[in-house]
């Protein structure tokens, strides 16, 4: 798994690439860190090039949630595939995360 970290304007844009699973899930978590030290407050993680996600890359993405909400922070997901987004509809994680079609549309929503 590969991470990269973008910036637009004042928002950050998290780009993952392949699994994210109990193996890979920590690299996101390390990338989280320095969002977190740097107090990145507008947050979008894009999913176009995550191919699968299990509960270890959940609970990273709902760490995540959480701490950008301590520090008033905003976090949003876009570009999830179907299969990713019935997960999250399953477990009831749409109910939590602003989820969006595509990344200009939950840059947009700031």
């Amino acid at each position: 798994m590969q991470v990269k970290i973008e910036k637009q304007d004042e928002i950050l844009l998290c780009l993952p690439e392949g699994e994210i699973d109990i193996h890979t899930s920590p690299i996101l978590r390390k990338a989280f860190d320095g969002i977190i030290k740097n107090k990145e407050k507008k947050v979008v993680v894009d999913l176009s090039l995550v191919t699968l996600i299990d509960t270890s890359g959940l609970a990273t993405l709902i760490e995540m949630l959480h701490r950008i909400q301590k520090i008033n922070g905003h976090f949003k997901l876009s570009n999830l595939d179907t299969h990713i987004t019935k997960v999250f509809m399953m477990v009831k994680l749409d109910q939590f995360f602003e989820l969006y079609d595509t990344r200009e549309s939950a840059i947009k929503a700031f």
